[in-house]
């Protein structure tokens, strides 16, 4: 008698791979589109410094609404979370487009208010897509982590790229700024809804993911159920989860973010570091420089691209740092940065701060990865569930730090 084939539960690992890099692009597709877009803003809103102002709106509603979802993360349906966000992403981008034609590209405070609106929309679907993400693929490998935070690196890569090419395009073209920026969010809406359409019917068919989520609900996890029923899984009862729960006895949100205070720490001081120069400083605190206006456009491009390379250092074992004392190190390391910008900025030349600005992407990445996919090795699913959503709240804590840092710089200098 010929016996069955065993099933092959990690099949589609590589297909996985890729749609995660795919919805990290979509992650920040939409914010990217917008910091890339910001001399289009700058010159539409020039009394109301739009590269600081955006800013710190979507990083509010980001940090606020990601800290609502941590605290109700255990309970939440990741599958419908995730969909959200993908969709806000979309609709917030085709709203950029309603609002430029609507008005045919004027100025003034509504088209603004309108525009920080919609930044603000931005921030809530990246509390939404980030956390839940990241939670969601904690579950799995950590390649699977890495491969999206690759994805969140490799769109701002892209669209710092197709920014250089639309404004060699345009730039003997009437309204060339409008026209690119509006390529750049019509592109955005497209992308969003690939996302959506990819997570909602590919990715929880795929084995692999299957395998992984279904593993996770007999350790306790409830936030699978709605992906587990989309790619076919119907028959694992929530009461096993329930009962998993009681007999697991999984560390309290409380407990496991003690246990885990140094990744913790590392990672909000990374972006502290990163977003107190990224990207305000890149565009207008630049030093002495000979590229005119390409020149903010060409230090974004390099922090891009140097920071996806950067996500994928970690993937060479040998070149992976997972010392909890070491990746601590690095991360009060980088504050040299600081002097060093500042320098470069009154005395340097062009050179120094592509230099340094490549430094600054290549550590944040890197680090980024590092500590992401070590912090949740060991803990049972719904821990892991947990740890990434708070890791990323830390995460988006040293963001909106950075940027009241910027804020405080400003002042300091008599902005006011």
């Amino acid at each position: 008698l010929s016996q069955k084939p065993l099933p092959n539960y990690f099949q589609g690992r590589y297909n996985a791979l890729l749609l995660c890099w795919l919805f990290g692009n979509g992650c920040l597709l939409a914010w990217n589109t917008m910091l890339t877009v910001v001399d289009y803003y700058a010159y539409m809103f020039p009394r109301y410094h739009p590269s600081r102002i955006l800013a710190i709106i979507y990083q509010s509603f980001a940090i606020g609404a990601l800290s609502v979802l941590v605290y109700k993360e255990a309970s939440l349906n990741t599958r419908r979370r995730n969909l959200f966000g993908y969709s806000l992403f979309a609709l917030g981008s085709l709203a950029i487009l309603v609002l430029d034609l609507s008005t045919s590209g004027r100025g003034g405070i509504g088209s603004f208010i309108g525009v920080c609106v919609i930044s603000a929309a931005f921030g809530l679907a990246d509390a939404h897509v980030l956390g839940g993400m990241i939670g969601d693929l904690s579950l799995m490998e950590p390649e699977f982590v890495q491969s999206f935070l690759a994805g969140l690196a490799a769109s701002g890569a892209l669209t710092s790229g197709l920014r250089l090419v639309t404004k060699e395009v345009f730039k003997n073209s009437r309204d060339g700024l409008r026209k690119g920026a509006m390529l750049f969010f019509a592109i955005s809406v497209v992308f969003e809804l690939v996302c959506v359409m990819l997570y909602a019917y590919v990715f929880p068919k795929l084995s692999i993911v299957k395998y992984y989520r279904a593993q996770a609900v007999p350790q306790g996890s409830t936030t699978v159920w709605g992906d587990l029923a989309a790619g076919g899984i119907q028959e694992l009862p929530r009461r096993l989860a329930e009962e998993a729960l009681e007999i697991s006895d999984p560390f309290s949100n409380k407990v496991l973010f003690l246990l885990n205070l140094g990744n913790a720490i590392n990672l909000f001081l990374v972006y502290l570091v990163t977003f107190r120069f990224f990207p305000r400083f890149l565009l207008e605190d630049m030093g002495k420089h000979s590229l005119g206006d390409w020149y903010p456009l060409m230090l974004i491009a390099v922090f891009n691209v140097s920071d996806l390379v950067g996500r994928y250092v970690p993937l060479v074992k040998k070149l992976k740092m997972e010392s909890e004392k070491g990746l601590m190190i690095t991360s009060f390391g980088r504050f040299w940065l600081v002097p060093a910008f500042y320098f470069t900025a009154t005395y340097g030349n062009q050179g120094w701060m592509i230099f340094l600005t490549s430094v600054l992407g290549l550590s944040n990445g890197y680090l980024t990865v590092c500590i992401l996919t070590s912090a949740t090795e060991g803990h049972l699913a719904p821990e892991q569930n947990a740890l990434g959503n708070m890791l990323v709240l830390c995460m988006s804590g040293g963001m909106f730090a950075g940027v009241i840092c910027d804020w405080i710089w400003l002042i300091g200098k008599g902005w006011w």
